[in-house]
């Protein structure tokens, strides 16, 4: 029923909003940091994180799905092609923000002679980057402008054994898919309950390859499914109205139901309950938005394909361009009402993260994407455009 799809529409418009929820969550992060008026307090603006999750469970999905359209197709997986693929799609962009945040932003500062003192140096992160550990930069050093990278690191890592797994357990996979999440869930449960060690507790918690893995399992049950998914109940419309209602509360009413439900309360407070809420509503969201002929959410359209097609540009470049408006325009905006310095900080922001985003995508990823389509384990589908 499902297995000969080319492209999963809309998909690209879901990742424009949850690139632009983490955007709009570091915009506030820093203007609280700087001592400028901001929306912090509003839980709409603290969505960066969640936003990441989506990210995890969308990865997963549609890797997944073409790996298992693969294996159909050939009857084998190529790990060198799915490598490749990887590497043409994520590290030129990755790498060219590394050089940047590492080498070319300080020694800026230093010709400028500005007072911004770097949280970290080249010598001392630069491994961490190499090796795909980001992350660790992060628990280490704190906030910086390449912040964002370690999502990176955390997919690069998962994949590193993901093609190998559908390659030489393909019979089995499913077990694989669900052995990860209860291992992961395990170690949260450990976790939670032993108080661990704190940069291990951090990094068992980052390294959230149960997200990816329950996209995977979301790949698994559609590629598999006989009948159109029309006809299962939780993708009727009643059903579709009340879990949209439900990830719609969950994300932007965390501060208001913590504070006026129990029960809320409860499920903010359990990490591994309110996680495992958002990653099984996340496959839902996705496959209903992507296959679901009655979906009550539209988002195939040429204004979300674009701005979804340069969404890893957005999610990549938006920390250091947000610190580069602060550097220039910290007193102005501080001189400013509220009300104006916020319209202000969004218009430029968000039209610089989208130019510079477009400009990246037109003359540098292009490049490179051109050449992963040579890499494609069936040239003729185009799934993988998402990736």
């Amino acid at each position: 029923m499902y297995k000969e799809i080319k492209y999963f529409k809309g998909l690209n418009g879901l990742r424009f909003f949850a690139a632009y929820l983490v955007v709009i969550h570091h915009l506030e992060q820093i203007r609280l940091k700087n001592d400028i008026y901001n929306l912090k307090d509003l839980s709409f603006f603290n969505n960066g994180g969640t936003a990441v999750t989506f990210f995890f469970v969308l990865s997963g999905f549609l890797i997944s799905y073409l790996l298992l359209q693969e294996r159909t197709r050939t009857n084998n997986i190529s790990i060198k092609k799915f490598y490749v693929r990887r590497i043409l799609r994520i590290w030129p962009l990755y790498f060219l923000l590394v050089i940047i945040g590492t080498l070319l932003i300080p020694a800026i500062l230093n010709i400028l002679n500005h007072s911004y003192e770097m949280s970290y140096t080249f010598k001392e992160v630069i491994l961490y980057y190499v090796f795909f550990s980001p992350f660790m930069v992060n628990i280490l050093f704190g906030h910086h402008f390449l912040e964002p990278l370690w999502s990176i690191g955390v997919e690069e890592l998962f994949y590193i054994l993901w093609a190998p797994l559908f390659k030489f357990l393909k019979k089995h996979i499913l077990r694989v898919i669900l052995s990860i999440i209860v291992v992961k869930f395990s170690l949260l449960v450990i976790d939670s309950t032993f108080q661990l060690p704190s940069i291990l507790s951090r990094i068992i918690r980052i390294l959230q390859f149960e997200s990816m893995a329950i996209g995977g399992a979301a790949a698994y049950i559609i590629y598999n499914r006989k009948n159109k998914i029309e006809s299962c109940l939780l993708f009727s419309k009643p059903a579709q109205i009340i879990l949209i209602l439900f990830i719609g509360a969950l994300i932007f009413s965390k501060k208001f139901l913590s504070e006026h439900s129990i029960f809320f309360d409860y499920l903010y407070s359990s990490g591994i309950l309110i996680r495992t809420l958002y990653t099984c509503s996340f496959a839902w969201l996705i496959v209903n938005i992507s296959l679901n002929k009655k979906s009550l959410i539209r988002m195939d359209n040429k204004v979300l394909d674009f701005l979804g097609d340069i969404s890893y540009g957005i999610y990549m470049y938006h920390m250091i361009i947000i610190f580069g408006i602060i550097l220039i325009l910290k007193n102005s905006l501080a001189e400013m009402s509220n009300a104006g310095a916020t319209i202000l900080f969004y218009l430029i922001a968000t039209t610089g993260v989208i130019s510079v985003s477009f400009i990246s995508k037109r003359v540098f990823e292009n490049y490179f994407l051109k050449l992963k389509k040579e890499y494609r384990a069936n040239k003729h589908a185009s799934t993988d455009k998402h990736h």
